[in-house]
């Protein structure tokens, strides 16, 4: 079983993909016009507007949605593993995937929003509606369904769920059966609660997690800053394969960057355009650009911050696949949370382990939930005709059942599961998205001449020559219309 799941992860994770999302950043930054860059102040700014509805959430709590999925196991665990398989250098690759990612993930959420519905009293959208409506593929839109409720409620729910227990178990010797069952029953009290039990957890843990962590990080950088031009120094001649000890793995780097820069950021991958369409907003773009500053927020801040944490305190393994260990400076262990833990020791002894077990827990359950969210807009998708409630019970046991497994078996093929989930939702929603780039850049170009014009851009899809984007057809109204009185969330 083992060997064929590793069979089927390395086709799927083969160099194609990896140059694949490379090339489709890329694009998107030059059609953007490096969007990144030009609106970095818009996108703040936007992160803070819009109002909540019976229908929709806020902008901020579908960016926290999106961070939910984003900020987790890959931004700790998942650094780690990159370091250990391909060197320093493939942090320099989690930047650049980062960066050019924010413009694949400016499109994917665009998108969601455009194509979006109104179903069961509440927003609904992602690749899987995008696909439907945009490429008139239906027979596509049902398997990227498929895959997405296969990989989001079923593969990597167990990632996080291992992270967890790993770490609880390293901190406070707590077996990884209890912390199964305790997440099990945690997450039933908020999946059972619906997408604004969800959108509410997500909204007050997420900033809280991520801002802790982050301040932890710049005080250990702080005590060694001397070191920190010799890191950084070493991060891009690694990357380059102009160091000395690492240039025989430079292929290792830029591999083992973008697969864990992807998995922990999801540029591209398909998950977040799910929460980006519930949110309540007047233009698509606004989404979009909400969106792509997210990937700043978890690979730029987060995940530097567990680089630099590990790379500044020299507590890291690099153990290239099938070749001798070129740095042991953590003795023989797994890579993943006990590097950064180890790294925080040194800083505040006693403290590291249960810090990092602490962070992994609320990072990896905030993503825990947003993969169930994900799974069951898909789920809904697919759903939409027939109305089987019990396929919505069915997926909630399933996920929870995932989520005690994960924690009690190896780490290994847990990551290699998660892996297959997420490189199989990649390949389909990164050529949805290139085919779909028109009206995603279209709706940029509106949003674009309407700010020039002075206005709050609103979006008219009849007037775009855009079709088949039915919410905004035929069910918009600006929220204040509808609930004058309700206030911004």
């Amino acid at each position: 079983m083992e060997a064929f799941v590793n069979w089927l992860n390395g086709i799927i994770w083969s160099p194609a993909l990896i140059y694949l999302c490379l090339a489709t950043g890329l694009f998107f930054t030059v059609a953007t016009r490096l969007l990144q860059v030009r609106h970095l102040k818009g996108m703040v700014t936007l992160m803070f507007q819009g109002k909540s509805s019976d229908a929709g959430i806020s902008s901020f709590q579908a960016l926290t949605m999106a961070l939910a999925g984003r900020v987790g196991t890959g931004n700790i665990a998942g650094v780690a593993t990159a370091i250990a398989y391909g060197g320093p250098g493939a942090v320099f690759w989690m930047w650049l995937i980062a960066f050019l990612g924010a413009g694949s993930a400016f499109v994917e959420a665009t998108l969601g929003q455009v194509y979006k519905t109104r179903q069961d009293g509440q927003f609904r959208g992602g690749p899987a509606y995008y696909i439907e409506k945009g490429l008139k593929l239906k027979w596509y839109a049902v398997l990227f369904a498929i895959v997405t409720v296969i990989a989001t409620g079923l593969l990597l729910p167990g990632v996080q769920a291992n992270s967890i227990a790993s770490g609880m178990q390293n901190a406070f010797d707590i077996s990884p059966a209890i912390t199964g069952a305790g997440l099990a029953v945690i997450l039933a009290f908020i999946i059972f609660g619906g997408v604004k039990r969800i959108a509410k957890v997500a909204q007050f843990v997420v900033p809280f997690m991520a801002a802790g962590y982050i301040l932890v990080a710049v005080l250990i950088i702080l005590f060694n800053i001397s070191e920190l031009p010799d890191v950084i120094s070493l991060i891009f001649s690694s990357a380059f394969g102009s160091n000395a000890a690492f240039g025989g793995i430079l292929g290792a780097a830029i591999s083992w960057g973008v697969k864990r820069g992807i998995y922990s950021n999801e540029a591209g991958q398909g998950t977040a355009p799910h929460a980006a369409a519930a949110a309540e907003v007047s233009h698509p773009a606004k989404q979009g650009l909400v969106q792509a500053f997210s990937i700043y927020i978890d690979t730029l801040f987060v995940c530097s911050a567990t680089a630099f944490m590990i790379l500044i305190t020299g507590m890291y393994n690099v153990v290239p696949e099938g070749a001798a260990p070129i740095v042991k400076n953590v003795g023989d262990v797994d890579p993943g949370p006990i590097f950064t833990q180890k790294a925080v020791e040194t800083f505040l002894p006693g403290f590291g382990a249960p810090f990092v077990a602490i962070a992994l827990l609320f990072f990896a359950f905030t993503t825990i939930m947003a993969y169930y969210y994900m799974a069951e807009t898909n789920l809904a998708y697919i759903n939409r005709k027939a109305k089987r409630v019990w396929l919505d019970y069915m997926l909630k046991v399933a996920i929870l059942a995932v989520v005690f497994f994960g924690c009690v078996r190896t780490a290994g093929l847990a990551w290699t599961l998660g892996d297959i989930g997420v490189g199989g939702m990649a390949w389909l929603n990164v050529i949805a998205i290139l085919l779909l780039s028109k009206p995603a850049l279209t709706v940029l170009r509106d949003y674009e001449k309407q700010k020039k014009e002075g206005k709050d851009p609103v979006f008219d899809p009849v007037k775009l020559g855009i079709k088949d984007a039915d919410f905004w057809e035929k069910d918009y109204r600006p929220i204040e219309q509808v609930e004058p009185n309700r206030k911004t969330t």
